[in-house]
């Protein structure tokens, strides 16, 4: 065993620096370090706790990262509250009535244990400080604080207690201010005589174990026996070289044989090392000399018994020799101290200390796990945030310029339209009669029949037109609205992530574009008013409406024929908006249809010399000459004609001719109307167009800007993702660096308390 290095140390009772204390200041300094890392590692615990909690933070730190730091923090705990009751530990062995309490009395100035003649220690006793102002005892099994005032009455509790045996262990608490060797956490543990009973291994087991120091007091008047040699051989056995000193006790009876003095110590002093060398080996041949003292315990009790009370140390009855056996007593304490100092500290702290640097660097491990693992993610972070943002950007820019080109393209395809759709509308009115001639229908001339004829007449129009109409323009039409979608469909899906292009496709309509053209003739030919009575061709309304025209002739009919409104419905013109379908054209206002003589009279005139400037004069005069050739023979083969000719037409003037004359109508009728709703049409069809697109232009831009939100939402979520990563590596770093302040304390405290020192 290496040898003890030396303290400035004289007498730990008069105050002086005491070799003890070098074991109060580790106990404190390794406390305070594991009160430091108990909240260290307390506090990366709860810094795990909140990662694992966080979804966003839950792949940096593991559940088996966590749980090993709770048990870390478990098991400092537990050291930490092993550490609070650590103290240096010295037991006392010895044949019964060698003095082992006598020794411990003389090291605490105070008769504190019983000793003497009919005190015979009968338990082992353990002596450690209190701070309170009384003395107390605890037997094993009990918490109950037995009061002691004084050494006899602590002798009378060991005594009349009969569940006491020789294995049992009584705790006395003796106040500090009496005793200042127990104000350093030094318990001192007496024992009976080692040969008072054969169960030495369970006194070993239960009261050695933890032992720093061990003192075999020996009787100087005889020689070391059996039982106390055997007894430290079990304790080698199960103690890696333990601390022992050997008190040679009771040599003042030296001094009645002094010639002999010295050949007795030096038998005894041979026999104590060969003990210690050859046979238990826990010391080398040169250091074994300074762990046997001969001493006389009861001397030096009772001599700092009488200091204590105001006297001379060497008063009394005191044997020649005393201040020798007084001064080697003090080298047994200092020596003592030194060693149990050392050995206290070593025993009780290195393998706590050696864990502690484990468990730091165990956590500070994890701390850089957790701050590599958070840094990866950050850059992973910063590089998608960056991503994320340019694609933004592209997203934008690009929507910006596709609007406006779609618009373009949208508008260019709806004036197609529109131009198609105006362009078929004008063939398929010039064609009307032909539509009207495929109608074939049930025809009578009475109201009710022809009420329904006209109703089946506009409805076959209007299917006919309308069907003719999406022959010429709805394929080429509906051909360029889908290659129009294909094309924004196309120009649109880059700009939607992958997981929304494979479902873009069904913004497409599943359904074929109806373009509806919507004419409404029921409305814009409800006016419509035939004339079906027979008319003759040479008759004079036929002859007025051929030389006046159709509204002249009306007028001046209404002044020869007051009744002609009546007997015949006039056919108005038709009045349409502009604006939408044609309406009911309200009928003209009586100051239009009355006509006055002199504008018959203008009329007439106009006509007159109409007639006169053309062909007319020739064959009044032709007629003439004629008649003076002629004669009445002309006049009459030319009434019989006109006659011949009334008959004719009036006799053909049949349903079928009725039916012929009212097709005629409504074609003159319904081409004029339907004229005036070309443009209208036409707008109509080029706005559902328009729609159609714009429709699906603005599902593809919904898109688009849902895209745009979630392109924003994520950055946002990176962002903060971001400055928590940054949050967990800053932390991780400062918990890391305490980590590295934490052991450098260990090692200060290793180099400081724990290595030799040299």
């Amino acid at each position: 065993m290496a040898a003890a290095p030396p303290f400035s140390r004289t007498d730990s009772a008069r105050g002086e620096f005491s070799p003890l204390k070098h074991f109060v200041v580790a106990k404190k300094k390794i406390s305070d370090v594991f009160e430091q890392l108990l909240n260290y590692v307390k506090e990366t615990s709860e810094f795990v706790e909140d990662i694992s909690r966080n979804k966003a933070l839950e792949t940096i730190a593991t559940k088996d990262q966590k749980m090993e730091i709770q048990t870390y923090a478990d098991k400092l705990a537990v050291i930490k509250e092993v550490l609070a009751r650590r103290h240096m530990k010295v037991a006392f062995f010895g044949r019964t009535s060698n003095g082992k309490s006598t020794v411990i009395n003389a090291m605490l100035r105070d008769r504190v244990l019983p000793s003497g003649i009919g005190h015979t220690t009968n338990c082992f006793l353990s002596v450690e400080g209190t701070d309170e102002d009384k003395a107390y005892l605890k037997t094993e099994g009990s918490e109950e604080e037995k009061s002691i005032k004084t050494v006899n009455q602590l002798a009378h509790a060991l005594h009349m207690d009969e569940s006491l045996d020789a294995g049992c262990l009584v705790r006395v608490f003796w106040p500090k201010t009496k005793c200042a060797l127990l104000r350093d956490d030094l318990v001192l543990v007496d024992s009976p005589g080692t040969d008072v009973t054969t169960q030495l291994d369970s006194w070993i087991d239960k009261f050695c174990l933890d032992a720093d120091v061990f003192v075999l007091v020996a009787n100087s008047e005889s020689t070391l026996m059996n039982t106390e040699k055997h007894f430290f051989h079990k304790v080698n056995e199960r103690l890696s070289k333990p601390n022992i000193f050997i008190l040679n006790n009771r040599w003042d009876a030296s001094a009645n044989e002094p010639e002999y003095m010295e050949d007795v110590r030096k038998q005894h002093t041979d026999r104590c090392v060969n003990f210690l060398v050859e046979e238990l080996k826990v010391v080398d041949r040169e250091q074994a000399p300074n762990h046997i003292f001969f001493v006389s315990a009861k001397e030096v009790l009772n001599s700092r018994m009488q200091r204590a009370q105001g006297m001379p140390e060497t008063g009394g009855a005191l044997a020649e020799g005393f201040q020798e056996r007084l001064k080697e007593f003090q080298s047994f304490e200092r020596r003592f101290e030194e060693c149990i100092s050392q050995s206290a500290v070593k025993t009780k702290f290195e393998q706590h200390t050696i864990r502690a640097k484990q468990i730091t660097e165990k956590v500070k491990t994890i701390m850089d796990t957790v701050n590599i693992e958070a840094a990866e993610k950050r850059v992973a972070a910063l590089e998608d945030r960056e991503y994320q943002i340019d694609r933004l950007e592209f997203v934008k820019n690009q929507l910006n310029l596709l609007i406006e080109e779609i618009k373009k393209k949208i508008k260019a395809i709806s004036d197609d339209v529109e131009s198609k759709v105006s362009i078929a509308m004008g063939e398929e009115i010039n064609r009307l009669h032909v539509i009207v001639d495929e109608f074939h229908s049930d025809f009578h001339p009475s109201p009710q029949v022809l009420k329904i004829y006209k109703s089946d007449l506009l409805a076959h129009v209007e299917q006919g037109m309308g069907k003719n109409l999406a022959f010429r323009c709805s394929n080429a039409i509906n051909a360029s609205v889908q290659s129009s979608q294909q094309y924004m469909i196309e120009s649109m899906v880059p700009l939607l992530p992958s997981a929304v292009q494979s479902q873009v496709h069904m913004l497409m309509p599943n359904r074929t574009f109806d373009l509806s053209y919507d004419l409404n003739c029921a409305a814009i030919c409800s006016d419509f008013q035939e004339n079906i009575e027979f008319q003759f061709s040479l008759g004079l309304k036929a002859l007025v409406h051929r030389y006046l025209g159709s509204v002249n002739a009306q007028k001046a009919l209404r002044l020869v024929e007051p009744n002609f409104q009546n007997s015949r419905a006039v056919v108005p013109v038709a009045q349409t908006p502009s604006s939408g379908p044609p309406s009911i054209a309200a009928p003209p206002s009586n100051e239009k249809a009355l006509m006055t003589q002199e504008d018959l009279m203008i009329a007439m005139a106009t006509n007159l010399a109409s007639l006169t400037s053309r062909t007319s004069m020739s064959i009044i005069i032709v007629g003439g000459v004629v008649w003076k050739t002629v004669g009445w023979r002309l006049i009459a083969l030319s009434a019989s004609l006109y006659g011949l000719l009334y008959l004719y037409e009036r006799l053909t003037w049949t349903t079928k001719a009725k039916e012929r004359a009212l097709k005629r109508q409504f074609v003159e009728f319904a081409t004029e109307k339907l004229q005036l709703i070309v443009s209208f049409t036409s707008a109509n069809c080029s706005h559902q167009v328009q729609q159609e697109m714009a429709t699906t232009f603005a599902q593809l831009c919904q898109q688009v800007d849902q895209t745009k939100k979630d392109l924003e939402a994520n950055i946002h979520q990176l962002t903060a993702n971001i400055d928590l990563l940054e949050t967990v590596q800053s932390r991780s770093k400062t918990l890391r660096h305490k980590a590295t302040e934490l052991e450098k304390q260990l090692e200060e405290f290793t180099n400081q308390y724990l290595q030799p020192q040299q």
